[in-house]
């Protein structure tokens, strides 16, 4: 993957791209310029390619590498904010957000029909166009729209405990319970569709 930069700024030693529109000087409190350079490149290796998938597993494969790169030039700007001990986390949050505003873009409404209230949802669910498992497409389209991302992040990902906790900025222990809830609700929508 490649990060797009007008105005490539690179770490000597690793000849690693920075985004557009960076520059080295701002650094995280009681860094040095040259150590976030370092600790970019180790977030871009280790993390890109999961970036890739999440996105492609849930919208057009086209815009997954695109929107992998966009959450990392976000990493960059707010590398203050990126707690160390849980990046990974960090990246698949700011991807929801990312992901979230890029789907409001692909909507297409005259204002007269835009609603006042609540969200504007794309009609197909790019995620579960991925299941070739109807049972389990359908089950997984019944349950609302939280359930099925905590369960997504949670067999897709690989995301649970602390890392699911931070992803959904909830504790440990309410990340805990939105996964057993979610399970049981796919559970019961499983149960009911094969109960026909």
């Amino acid at each position: 993957m490649t990060i797009d930069s007008t105005r490539a700024a690179a770490d000597a030693n690793e000849g690693v791209a920075m985004p557009a529109g960076t520059d080295l000087p701002v650094s995280r409190p009681g860094h040095d310029p040259s150590t976030d350079a370092a600790w970019f490149t180790t977030v871009v290796r280790e993390h890109s390619a999961a970036l890739v998938r999440y996105f492609a597993r849930r919208g057009p494969r086209q815009d997954a590498e695109d929107l992998a790169a966009e959450v990392l030039a976000v990493a960059w700007r707010r590398r203050a904010d990126v707690p160390l001990e849980a990046v990974l986390p960090w990246l698949y949050r700011t991807a929801g957000f990312t992901l979230a505003n890029h789907r409001r873009k692909l909507i297409d409404l005259p204002v007269d029909v835009v609603p006042e209230t609540g969200t504007v949802r794309v009609s197909e669910h790019p995620e579960l166009s991925a299941l070739f498992d109807a049972e389990l497409r359908g089950a997984l389209e019944s349950v609302g729209e939280r359930d099925r991302e905590i369960l997504l992040l949670h067999a897709w990902e690989g995301l649970d405990g602390e890392e699911l906790a931070e992803v959904l900025g909830i504790s440990r222990s309410g990340s805990d319970a939105a996964l057993s809830r979610a399970r049981k609700r796919l559970r019961e929508a499983w149960t009911e569709r094969l109960s026909f």
